[in-house]
């Protein structure tokens, strides 16, 4: 008896081939790139009496299968049935798009033999934006790891928990590196207690645990981490009501090595508590100076 029924489909390059990958690991059947309009006929043989062991069912679709319209009679069979079905769309910034294609020198399904990939792309979003309105679940994976992937799937599709359509991206910075330029939400750490100073914390991170302590034996730091998971909190939900599925904090200090990488592990440990998010950490400026002088 199918008691799940995942329609993976979102832009070409977004990660939908990935995401089957990790749904077949966690036990899902999957299907890849079935026509529209043969859906009803899928339904139908996976409930005959030799397909009874396929209880959970994924299956991807992009916008070579068919329109939303030729869905439809699935979507009827899905309900006569009392099937539960979800959509999972996956996404990316069009210039994310374009660098993966140019990376994998793969030819967009609609640019054309020789056409522009961009053409492609525009295109693509254009007819995919009506299933992208009926999505479930949106997950845009402009700056998503592999790994990060497979935690938010694990959390919506095996671990069941009340996915809120976010993805909570924290950043970790340098002000003498520039602010990230597609940081939503930009925070200061340059007013804590700084370990650059202190000659045996100088050359360690916020990673490591001496810097971590020094810096939230801080009263300050304390009562800094606690008031920005408050304020995440509390504005989380109004992002999710306006639609927003990406949302960049970035945590400034000076160099991006100390401070802003304790805060910013700080803030994520607080925020994981809440089941309802993706999250993604990561720590731009950490490394930089060490990566330079390799460079020299």
């Amino acid at each position: 008896m199918v008691s799940r029924f995942v329609i993976v489909t979102g832009m070409s390059g977004a990660g939908k081939s990935v995401a089957l990958k990790m749904l077949e690991d966690a036990g899902y059947f999957c299907v890849d790139n079935l026509p529209a309009n043969m859906l009803k006929s899928f339904i139908v043989m996976l409930l005959s009496g030799d397909n009874e062991d396929h209880e959970l069912i994924a299956l991807g679709m992009d916008v070579r299968s068919g329109s939303v319209r030729d869905l439809l009679p699935g979507v009827e069979e899905l309900k006569k049935n009392n099937i539960r079905y979800e959509i999972l769309f996956l996404d990316a910034a069009d210039s994310v798009l374009l660098a993966r294609y140019k990376e994998s020198r793969r030819t967009h399904p609609l640019s054309g033999r020789g056409g522009k990939l961009i053409t492609g792309i525009e295109e693509e979003r254009r007819r995919i934006d009506p299933l992208k309105k009926h999505a479930d679940y949106i997950l845009d994976t402009s700056h998503l790891l592999t790994r990060d992937l497979r935690q938010m799937l694990d959390r919506i599709f095996v671990a069941d928990s009340d996915f809120k359509n976010l993805v909570v991206n924290i950043i970790s910075f340098g002000f003498k590196n520039g602010i990230p330029a597609d940081a939503d939400i930009v925070m200061d750490a340059r007013f804590l207690p700084n370990p650059y100073y202190v000659e045996e914390l100088k050359k360690l991170s916020g990673n490591d645990r001496e810097v971590r302590d020094f810096v939230m034996s801080s009263e300050l730091a304390q009562t800094y981490v606690a008031q920005l998971t408050a304020m995440l909190n509390y504005l989380l939900p109004h992002y999710v009501e306006e639609g927003k599925n990406q949302l960049v904090v970035a945590i400034g200090c000076t160099g991006g090595r100390h401070r802003s990488v304790t805060i910013a592990n700080e803030l994520y440990g607080h925020l994981m508590e809440n089941k309802n998010y993706g999250l993604k950490l990561e720590h731009r400026d950490m490394d930089r100076d060490a990566r330079i002088k390799e460079l020299q």
